[in-house]
């Protein structure tokens, strides 16, 4: 976790009830590579409900939260600057908001940085 993720968490609080949808480890390797996540689902989970201002964690093994969203049925989702209204998953079924990326704050910047 990153200063842009705690910056879109802040926003989101600032928009309601906060859900985050959390890739499970599973997930994430399938979608990243064989050498993510960093830190278990659980370690993810924890961190995130320690913050204060997130209200619930779901945690989803598909390579979408489709299934997530249609059974919550939120009002808004929010995602990063890297996303699109049209690309993110769940459109035709809440508002959409799109947080603009902090530049310089990527996992996979910083993990980068530390191979080198």
């Amino acid at each position: 976790m990153h200063r842009g993720h705690i910056e879109l968490l802040k926003y989101c609080k600032s928009l309601g009830y906060v859900i985050v949808g959390l890739n499970s480890d599973q997930s994430v390797k399938k979608l990243k590579g064989e050498t993510r996540p960093i830190n278990s689902e659980f370690k993810r989970k924890e961190t995130l409900e320690q913050l204060g201002f997130i209200d619930d964690v779901v945690i989803f093994d598909g390579d979408t939260p489709i299934d997530e969203i249609v059974k919550i049925r939120p009002d808004i989702i929010v995602k990063g600057g890297d996303y699109t209204v049209e690309t993110t998953v769940g459109n035709e079924l809440a508002k959409v908001v799109i947080f603009p990326t902090i530049e310089g704050h990527s996992t996979t910047e910083t993990i980068e940085k530390m191979k080198q």
